[in-house]
């Protein structure tokens, strides 16, 4: 099952020599042999107990002439914040929401299920979506336990779509759906050597997928090409009445984002690259001006530099509004949950790992949940201001003055530095030189990564992100880089990295 593509698996079915069923077993036997057992890489927190009777009913529709699309019989693993109406948790990570599935399927999950795919289980995740304590350990929930990079199982896979990723990346699965807000897919994708896109906000439905903030949250595709990708976003795209923001999509969104995919469309394209969001780190930027490099041979119009204006000038707003909406929005989905689950409101949450703190909180605390449950409602002035600003900043006088400025097709940044040693006592480092994600994530544009190189074996990926509704263009983009390098390779679940070994190859 290593590294198969959906093409290659549809091709199998298709032929007659493999099925849905063969392969949904495949990926079964191959999370429990290294992902439960073996280097335990920890990616996947259930397994969909009724996956096998989905690839059955699947395959007898194949046999009779029914194939939904390119996505039919194709085992996929979904983030534990997305709810499904099945037998499975919807839990976010947390203990505190374990005990009573959600009532129904996120619109997303209905997606999904339309389009013939089989939801295969689970993926863990950074609890909460990575919002609770202020020294989390990404990858780590209280209902999952810990995730590793399988490049490096003593690294860490980032969050909070850590599990989705490494899933990916471990071939547990042909491709995944992460949540974003601000860095969460595009951080653990290039962390463990994948393709992520964080779409458009309103692109993608949220209904049904617990919640940080309104204004920033996306569902996104995470996989091992930038076709796969595209072929699980196209699935994805509708209107949702649950969900407001999706009625922008009108006119934007597309059924078929592979119809944009074109190994010779760099040539020509105007990109502009982000050097003052590209960070210090020698050894990124070594690779990031080898990327440009291809760029450049590939035909495409650099723009260099083409900086981002006020990139970081909204860090204390953009907190403040994750902490109003997270108070807000969070309450509204456990209102929808209904009477059946044990927490009903962010105060509950709180003061249940308060009284289960051995098991809730036994490496980080709940400070940015404190911090929220203190918010007012989103009618407050200094919300409604900090939400004004965070957006002028990042949009008419951020990505598209840049943009418009240079006439670009789309912007480029490292994506990020290597994987950082998972550190259970003092968390994530926070001098983690990676500056690719804000401006976008703040800005509810679109932001792709691409596999774009190796930093002693770890991987290290390639941004391009644009103006709103610009996904067509990252993803045409993002193919031509990739078939121009093709520098993926699959993870070997080293315990460790042998520094020595990769400098031996280059990869310093």
């Amino acid at each position: 099952m290593e590294e198969l593509m959906i093409g290659e698996l549809q091709g199998q079915m298709a032929s007659g020599e493999s099925t849905s069923r063969a392969l949904t077993q495949a990926y079964l036997d191959r999370i429990e042999a290294l992902d439960r057992n073996g280097p335990r890489v920890n990616a996947v927190i259930e397994v969909n107990p009724e996956a096998l009777v989905i690839a059955d009913a699947l395959d007898a529709e194949r046999r009779a002439g029914k194939v939904r699309g390119p996505l039919h019989g194709i085992p996929i693993l979904i983030k534990d914040n997305i709810d499904t109406g099945d037998r499975m948790q919807t839990t976010s990570g947390s203990l505190a929401l374990e005990g009573t599935p959600a009532r129904r399927d996120a619109f997303i999950a209905r997606r999904l299920r339309a389009a013939g795919a089989v939801i295969l289980g689970k993926a863990n995740l950074s609890e909460w979506a990575n919002w609770r304590g202020k020294r989390s350990v990404s990858g780590w929930s209280s209902r999952g336990g810990l995730t590793h990079n399988p490049y490096a199982l003593d690294r860490s896979a980032c969050g909070s779509s850590s599990g989705s990723a490494a899933a990916v990346a471990a071939s547990f699965c042909a491709a995944a759906l992460g949540t974003e807000t601000d860095g969460s897919i595009i951080c653990p994708a290039q962390t463990n050597g994948i393709v992520g896109l964080k779409p458009t906000l309103g692109l993608l439905s949220r209904s049904g997928i617990v919640p940080i903030a309104h204004s920033q949250d996306t569902v996104g595709p995470m996989a091992r090409t930038v076709t796969d990708a595209a072929l699980v976003l196209g699935a994805l795209t509708g209107i949702d009445p649950r969900d407001p923001a999706t009625r922008r999509s009108r006119g934007h969104a597309h059924r078929d984002y592979t119809r944009f995919l074109d190994p010779g469309d760099l040539k020509g394209s105007r990109i502009g690259v982000a050097r003052n969001m590209a960070g210090t780190d020698p050894r990124v930027l070594a690779v990031f001006d080898g990327c440009v490099d291809v760029l450049r041979r590939q035909g495409a119009v650099v723009i260099d530099p083409a900086d981002v204006p006020n990139f970081d000038a909204f860090g204390p707003t953009e907190l403040e509004v994750l902490y109003h909406e997270f108070k807000a929005d969070l309450n509204a989905y456990l209102a929808g949950r209904g009477r059946t689950i044990r927490v009903h409101t962010l105060e509950e949450v709180v003061r249940y790992n308060d009284e289960h703190k051995g098991r809730m909180m036994p490496y980080f605390g709940q400070e940015r949940m404190t911090l929220a449950q203190e918010k007012g409602p989103l009618t407050s002035r200094k919300y409604r201001q900090a939400l004004d600003r965070n957006r002028r900043l990042t949009r008419r006088e951020g990505i598209d003055a840049v943009v418009r400025k240079d006439r670009l097709d789309a912007l480029v940044v490292p994506s990020g530095g290597p994987a950082w040693l998972i550190d259970l006592a003092n968390g994530d480092p926070h001098s983690w030189d990676m500056e690719s994600t804000s401006p976008a994530a703040v800005a509810g544009y679109p932001h792709l990564t691409v596999p774009a190189g190796h930093v002693f074996g770890l991987p290290v990926g390639l941004s391009f992100f644009g103006r709103a509704w610009s996904e067509p263009t990252l993803l045409r983009l993002g193919f031509a880089f990739e078939q121009a390098t093709h520098v993926r390779r699959p993870p070997s679940f080293p315990p460790s990295v042998d520094v020595a070994a990769a400098a031996a190859r280059g990869d310093a």
